[in-house]
């Protein structure tokens, strides 16, 4: 089986899980998987310190937005999180998730910050809505969290994606 469709099949099982597990309060077995996906990720790539590295950014700027959504009462998770007014970790492990896909199956994200402006603006707000109509999450305004969120992506995606090419490109020059 070919790399891409390794990559995003895990991407697709972490994130369905995570979001069920999530819903029905065991959050711990939905991140359990995405550990599982992570590390297949990390064992096939041909540079695992470089997407280590990928990953903790994912994890820290996912951290970050996810508990100013949070902070801001924009999105509401349940008793999941460790700290009051902060993101919880399965969500922030669904960014680290996310993050696997951007030198593999999102790749194709590289040719046009554009593209991936405007993917994310549109598929950020989507999986939360598919993430609400599952019961993981939870709206204080759907139209301004979804705008809010739309927007959050339409930032952050491309900045990851630039991120994730120029650490590639690094690690390949360095080896």
């Amino acid at each position: 089986m070919n790399a891409l469709v390794i990559n995003l099949s895990l991407f697709k099982a972490g994130w369905l899980a995570a979001v069920f597990a999530a819903a029905a309060s065991l959050p711990i077995l939905g991140t359990a998987v995405i550990g599982i996906a992570v590390a297949v990720h990390l064992w096939q790539s041909d540079e695992p310190r470089g997407e280590f590295l990928l990953l903790a950014l994912a994890a820290a700027v996912g951290f970050v937005w996810e508990s100013l959504l949070v902070y801001a009462g924009i999105v509401q998770y349940g008793p999941n999180t460790a700290l009051a007014a902060t993101a919880p970790y399965w969500i922030v492990a669904m960014w680290v998730l996310f993050a696997t896909t951007l030198n593999v199956g999102m790749r194709w994200l590289r040719k046009n910050l554009l593209v991936a402006s405007i993917f994310g603006g549109l598929g950020g707000p989507m999986s939360f809505l598919a993430g609400e109509k599952a019961g993981a999450v939870t709206f204080a305004n759907t139209s301004i969290a979804l705008v809010v969120i739309g927007l959050g992506w339409a930032v952050l995606l491309p900045l990851l994606v630039r991120f994730a090419a120029r650490n590639d490109e690094r690690v390949a020059v360095a080896a």
